[in-house]
């Protein structure tokens, strides 16, 4: 049955959708490309990889850039993968793209970082997002399939040092981790990181994700409970994921710092979403679930001019879906995982 046909957009420069969102955070893939195996992410064998020449290079990723913040109102830039620290170019693209204005962040595993975070920071990186779901080495080894978790702390603390701002994003999996979310909590209080907890998302290439498994914000939220006292935060979320919370001493009402919940399944908050993201083959996916893409680099490659570029782009965003990559209240288990998508 074929789709309905959209409404007419707006004459508006921006990022603009068909429910009044306004893409103005936009995440960038560089690579598929892993050097780990996390469970809920990618299979253990890994994933069929991407020739180098189907990948944008640092002049397209530069140009697409430059375009979104240039003439759509694009303020913040966020490189993701796979993992991006396996791009050999990622301190130049880091650099290009700082020098258009925009705040310049990335999401990493950490590893290989203790080496390259003062040039990346030099560079003009601002922050990071560690993806990191345990300080237990055991733990770490059986949710990653990879015994590295000297060189993931290694690669936080040498960041802290170059003076990257640092939060950490991890999966609670029920029978493995859960039961340590106080103790990562701890951990990063102790040092000044921001902790995110994310709820599972069905976006695993495997389809193994099971909603009825999944730890939720709300059981997250009671764990935490149990050792500190958790306060809604009163700053707006502009939308931000985490619902963020204060954390104090339960026993003394010592102030310890915060902590973000990212329900993106429960407690959906579609409604605010601020974000585009571009898939290492120069893609648009205007939503993290939805199987819609829109091909930007092929058109790039053919001779585009920049207006044409931009009107694709428009169009692809005009598109996006109201809810979890559905109009309706269901929610799409996309084909693609997240290391091929970019988050």
């Amino acid at each position: 049955m074929p789709s309905p046909a959209l409404p007419d957009r707006p004459d508006d420069p921006g990022l603009v959708d068909r429910f009044g969102r306004r893409a103005i955070d936009l995440r960038v893939s560089l690579t598929e490309r892993c050097n780990l195996r996390c469970t809920y992410c990618m299979p253990e064998e890994g994933l069929p990889v991407i020739p180098n020449d189907a990948l944008m290079t640092a002049d397209e990723i530069e140009r697409l850039v430059r375009l979104g913040a240039e003439h759509l109102g694009v303020r913040k830039v966020r490189f993701t993968g796979g993992e991006p620290l396996l791009r050999r170019d990622l301190a130049d693209v880091v650099a290009r793209t700082a020098a258009l204005g925009v705040e310049v962040s990335l999401t990493t595993n950490a590893i290989g970082l203790a080496a390259r975070a003062a040039d990346l920071r030099a560079a003009g990186l601002d922050r990071i997002n560690v993806s990191l779901d345990t300080v237990d080495p055991d733990v770490f080894a059986t949710v990653t399939r990879r015994p590295f978790l000297d060189r993931v702390l290694d690669g936080i603390a040498a960041a802290a040092d170059a003076g990257l701002g640092v939060k950490v994003n991890a999966v609670l999996l029920r029978g493995v981790n859960d039961h340590l979310a106080p103790e990562l909590l701890t951990w990063c209080l102790e040092r000044g990181h921001e902790l995110r907890f994310i709820e599972q998302m069905p976006l695993d290439p495997g389809h193994a994700w099971d909603g009825d498994a999944m730890v939720t914000a709300a059981e997250t939220r009671a764990i935490l409970a149990e050792h500190v006292t958790l306060t809604p935060h009163d700053a707006p979320r502009d939308g931000a994921p985490a619902e963020r919370f204060r954390v104090t001493d339960s026993a003394t009402g010592r102030a310890l710092g915060t902590v973000g919940i990212i329900a993106s399944v429960t407690e959906s908050f579609c409604g605010d979403c601020t974000r585009t993201r571009l898939t290492a083959e120069g893609h648009v996916r205007s939503c993290l679930f939805s199987d819609d893409e829109s091909d930007l680099l092929g058109p790039m490659r053919a001779g585009a001019p920049d207006a044409t570029v931009l009107e694709l782009w428009r169009r692809a965003m005009w598109a996006k879906p109201r809810d979890h990559g559905d109009d309706a209240d269901g929610m799409v288990h996309p084909s693609r995982g997240m290391s091929a998508i970019g988050g």
